[in-house]
């Protein structure tokens, strides 16, 4: 399948030194491939991810969903990328980029998938509060539909009694 790098030829590149924000949750933004450097993901402020790999694509779901990115992306180091301004036409352009960007996408809901039923058994069952949880991770496990309009689910209500 190659590296995404493979396919960046004639992309234009950004050198951001470390602190750096490459990508903002909430916000739009292109498609960004790291050449090199480290970076962090985000999500609400929480690191959930270091990401240091050469060919790793940032950016990809809010491309091929139409949405604002999910998480923040910021350089640990000064950091250099190919940038994609219209990221799906990038992913288009190419069968072997789109054919791994799939992959990384099929890799990351396959761990996601395993992460729920896990929570999911250790709630099923209850009959107190927490008991929802079983239900609403039922029907995520099955939720097949093919949706243009995602809702992103998680970003709640500071007070969920509101």
């Amino acid at each position: 399948m190659g590296n995404p790098l493979d396919h960046c030829a004639g992309l234009p590149e950004r050198t951001l030194d470390a602190g750096a924000v490459v990508l903002q949750e909430g916000t739009s933004g292109p498609l960004f491939v790291l050449v090199e450097g480290a970076v962090e993901i985000l999500k609400g402020g929480l690191q959930i991810n270091v990401v240091d790999e050469p060919g790793s694509i940032f950016g990809e779901v809010s491309a091929l969903l139409g949405t604002p990115p999910m998480a923040t992306v910021r350089t640990l180091a000064r950091s250099r990328f190919f940038v994609a301004d219209d990221g799906l036409a990038f992913i288009a352009s190419n069968p072997e980029l789109a054919m791994a960007v799939a992959r990384l996408l099929a890799s990351r809901l396959m761990s996601v998938t395993s992460y729920l039923v896990d929570v999911k058994r250790q709630f099923e069952g209850r009959d107190d509060h927490l008991g929802i949880v079983d239900d609403v991770l039922e029907t995520l496990i099955h939720d097949q539909s093919a949706r243009t309009d995602v809702d992103r689910g998680s970003d709640r209500e500071p007070d969920p009694n509101c």
